[in-house]
């Protein structure tokens, strides 16, 4: 009479054994024998935030790319480095706030990413797109070496593998190189005469929106960093038809940009003129000094 009852109490126990080591599976978590923290149990982490949960009328209403897209910084906060830069008191002073946020004053020195915000007036839409393109013509930024450096890595990193390193649309992913190239659009040809002609505002706006095949780039990019790129690209351009494009000089259109030396010349000009004494200010002050004797 023992030996059965022996032998169902086992059964019994083995189980209760295997039912409470029972797996994971679909919307069961599982259970464990004395669980320990080697296996953490799922929990729904944000089930009072869950989106279902907390629409009311068509005002509570989002689209769920509205909350997974970068949103605008909050006001009035500045983005790092850019405070550094506010105040330095001059272009060397900048530079070499420039190269400390860039991590090159020392070894092992951390590199902090620009990315600057400015308010963009212009929406994605045709009319809008025509509108920067008449509209947005000079670059706020001078042509320098050292920027026409930084921008061409930025645009072999972002532009070059569609637009080509050269600007004239073959980049990899269309080129004979890439045997399996499959891309859905031929890359615009930077190096024709429609965008050679074309003021910077058409440019930037695709930078910022974007158009058919080709993304936005507005996050990977700072405000600088587009309008240096976009130098680079004019540099492209002016080095296929035997131009300059440089610090130095600008013949391919001098309302694209203005060399850096024209305005380190203009500065100094500023300068020197404001350190000299106003027209007759010398007399006065000579004869206020004589008078004093």
């Amino acid at each position: 009479m023992m030996k059965p009852f022996k032998s169902i109490f086992i059964a019994i126990v083995a189980v209760v054994l295997l039912n409470a080591c029972s797996p994971a599976g679909g919307e069961n978590t599982g259970s464990e024998y004395m669980a320990d923290m080697a296996h953490s149990i799922a929990y729904e982490s944000n089930v009072y935030t869950y989106y279902h949960y907390n629409t009311w009328d068509s005002a509570s209403t989002f689209k769920r790319k509205a909350f997974s897209n970068p949103n605008l910084p909050v006001h009035g906060t500045i983005p790092r480095g850019y405070a550094g830069l506010y105040y330095a008191t001059g272009p060397e002073a900048q530079k070499a706030m420039m190269e400390h946020l860039h991590g090159m004053n020392a070894i092992n020195a951390i590199s902090v990413p620009l990315n600057g915000n400015v308010p963009y007036y212009y929406a994605d839409t045709n009319e809008d797109r025509a509108r920067a393109t008449a509209e947005i013509i000079s670059n706020p930024f001078p042509i320098t070496d050292e920027g026409l450096a930084r921008a061409k890595v930025l645009y072999n990193t972002f532009c070059g593998i569609c637009h080509g390193e050269k600007g004239d649309g073959l980049g990899y992913l269309v080129s004979d190189e890439n045997k399996n190239a499959k891309y859905p659009a031929q890359p615009a040809n930077l190096l024709d005469s429609a965008f050679v002609n074309s003021s910077n505002g058409r440019y930037y706006h695709a930078i910022m929106y974007g158009l058919n095949t080709m993304g936005a780039y507005p996050d990977k990019l700072s405000f600088e960093e587009r309008w240096q790129v976009i130098h680079y690209v004019r540099s492209l351009q002016a080095a296929s038809k035997n131009l300059i494009y440089s610090e130095k000089a600008n013949t391919l259109n001098p309302q694209f940009g203005v060399p850096g030396s024209v305005v380190q010349a203009a500065a100094k000009q500023v300068s020197d003129a404001a350190e000299q004494p106003a027209e007759g200010a010398t007399d006065t002050q000579e004869q206020q000094h004589g008078g004093g004797h």
